[in-house]
């Protein structure tokens, strides 16, 4: 039997990183304003690393799409693996040729490309999908930033929220022009 409310429980397991890192910012804060000698120097430390982990744990925190979707999400060493009833597969992070998002089924979903695979669709509900935000965040040229705003754009379209043929392209060394 708990004593708290369902809705409240599911927002501080989505939270708990979060909460944690705030309380351990406020006791390196509380430190750096009240101790002496070496315990401001001490704080000081406490509140720069938890203050990283604070904002790392909020994006992960705005990612996940909460879970109850069909299927789970397992990330492993550099591989994406998704297990359903009626489908799943797996693709290597390193192999990946585009990455979606397609926000018009319900729930919307990540849509994954690999040369010569068919694609793996997952849910962004799905058990575990929060674990993708660090799979695509190692992804070349793609930022965090990118992410979370693909999730809250329209819901009228898929969205290529990344392309290796792209990065390509833009790293190529242009010719100079002799002048």
């Amino acid at each position: 039997m708990s004593f708290v409310r369902p809705e409240v429980e599911k927002i501080l397991s989505k939270y708990k990183e979060v909460l944690l890192a705030a309380l351990f910012l406020a006791l390196g804060a509380y430190w750096v304003l009240a101790g002496r000698g070496l315990l401001p120097w001490l704080g000081a430390i406490v509140v720069a690393v938890s203050g990283l982990l604070l904002f790392s744990f909020l994006q992960r925190a705005w990612f996940a799409r909460g879970e109850g979707g069909r299927g789970v999400v397992e990330v492993v060493e550099g591989q994406i693996s998704y297990f359903a009833p009626e489908n799943g597969g797996m693709v290597a992070v390193r192999e990946l040729s585009e990455l979606v998002y397609d926000a018009r089924p319900n729930p919307p979903v990540w849509v994954l490309k690999q040369a010569g695979l068919p694609e793996l669709v997952i849910p962004a509900n799905a058990k575990g999908a929060a674990a993708l935000f660090d799979a695509f965040a190692a992804l070349p040229g793609l930022s965090s930033d990118r992410l979370l705003t693909a999730q809250r754009g329209a819901a009228d379209h898929a969205r290529v929220i990344w392309r290796k043929d792209a990065l390509v392209r833009i790293d190529t060394p242009r010719p100079r022009l002799h002048s």
